[in-house]
């Protein structure tokens, strides 16, 4: 029965945002209490509430100061060369321009992590977007899968790191291994890009096209402003802030607050400036972290309610025994929805050692269960308990419904094209 409550809490969180009866912070908090009380869990509530917030709390801290240091960033135009040079490549081109955001988000998603690489990916390409008129939902449906599939899967991402730790498994043998499939998925992405690009290229008015290939050819005929100080000394900082992510000097919290106290000193020295600035980012930061806490209350409900082992147990249980040597596929193909709703930590140390022991018994290794759990990363990206999902909706000022409803099947079709060249590469092998 706690199967039942589970998928109905999930169903009804995705109606209500899809179909706007509710906004998301509402939604995602209303509908895990309204069926844990049902389902008898009333008293155990707050427990469940304040597990789940302390779960969040660290990346709620992350959220914040990043969203205030790439805002400080941004105010200083930091990423406008980087828009500039794409803009002179591209032309007006919105298939170029599709293409060099899914290129950029691949490789700036390497850091692993997400709050990060959108804030650059937005700040180099948005300004680019919102001029020629191109839909604002085509950048985040082109980030989040390239993301997905890069930082998701890396062992340094997080998800996997995950999935290696619970599985006792060596990262660097998992990566070699998986290397492949990324490497052709990566150019299915590239395709989407494209794709996208040509949707849009339909969509641009050419009056503007036109009018901004006459700024790039006078631009090439101007020079160039002098790069204050400044410039220079924010891309130190930045590029010295993503070398110190990547080897993981510190915490990324204390990483971002101590950036973000530099950045002040370096950019607005004076108190009122400073004031001016925190209040003015507020308003995208306080929403952002609202919520990643509402979210922590939604994982929280249902992990400790044991709604989410129900739901996985109940899935596994329908395939037959004797289609025991596809359980890899099966668990790559259900590690879609289940990583969609659930939290990195809910499916990677709840869901994944009992698929893992499952195929076990059949002989298959928990390597591969690993590389075909990781597929779960593309459209979970696109879904509620993904923390740096709520920072692209601050970012492109758009709806949760209307961005899931445009990235979802680009999404799946990314995600069943990783199953299928992990497949074709052998890390997901067939057998009956």
């Amino acid at each position: 029965m706690l199967a039942v409550y589970g998928f109905a809490t999930l169903a009804t969180f995705m109606v209500a945002v899809i179909r706007k009866w509710a906004s998301a912070f509402v939604a995602i908090i209303a509908a895990p209490v309204i069926f844990a009380v049902i389902a008898g869990f009333g008293p155990d509530l707050p427990d469940m509430v304040m597990s789940g917030l302390e779960t969040v709390a660290p990346t709620a801290v992350l959220l914040l100061f990043a969203i205030l240091y790439f805002g400080v960033m941004m105010d200083n135009k930091l990423f406008d060369p980087v828009s500039n040079l794409i803009v002179r490549i591209s032309n007006g081109d919105p298939v170029k321009i599709c293409v060099g955001t899914a290129l950029l988000a691949m490789i700036v998603a390497l850091d692993g992590d997400g709050t990060t690489s959108y804030m650059i990916i937005c700040s180099a390409f948005l300004p680019i977007y919102r001029r020629l008129g191109i839909n604002p939902l085509v950048i985040g449906t082109v980030a989040i899968i390239s993301l997905g599939l890069i930082s998701g899967t890396t062992p340094w991402g997080g998800a996997a790191t995950r999935a290696i730790s619970v599985l006792h498994l060596d990262p660097t043998a998992y990566l070699v291994q998986l290397v492949p499939s990324l490497a052709l998925t990566s150019a299915v992405v590239l395709v989407i890009a494209f794709v996208l690009g040509l949707g849009q290229r339909r969509r641009v008015d050419p009056a503007a096209v036109a009018e901004l290939r006459a700024e790039i050819a006078a631009a090439k005929e101007t020079p160039s402003e002098k790069v204050g100080w400044r410039m220079y000394a924010n891309a130190a900082l930045t590029l010295l802030l993503m070398v110190l992510l990547v080897i993981g000097i510190a915490p990324l919290q204390v990483l971002f607050i101590g950036g973000f106290v530099i950045a002040l000193f370096i950019n607005h020295p004076r108190l009122d400036e400073q004031s001016e600035l925190i209040k003015r980012h507020a308003t995208s930061a306080v929403p952002v972290v609202m919520l990643v806490l509402a979210a922590g209350v939604f994982t929280g409900v249902l992990s400790d309610s044991g709604m989410i082992n129900a739901m996985a147990t109940s899935v596994l249980s329908i395939v037959p025994e004797q289609y025991g040597g596809l359980l890899p596929l099966f668990t790559a193909l259900i590690s879609i929805p289940l990583g969609f709703f659930m939290s990195n930590d809910a499916f990677m140390f709840g869901v994944v050692p009992v698929l893992a022991e499952s195929a076990s018994t059949y002989g298959i290794d928990a390597m591969t269960t690993a590389h075909a759990s990781v597929t779960s990363q593309i459209l979970h990206m696109a879904g509620p308990t993904s923390a740096s999902l709520w920072v692209l909706l601050g970012l492109l000022k758009v709806e949760l419904g209307d961005l899931q409803k445009h990235v979802i099947p680009w999404a799946v079709i990314a995600s069943l094209a990783f199953i299928l060249m992990q497949v074709v590469t052998g890390t997901i092998p067939l057998s009956l």
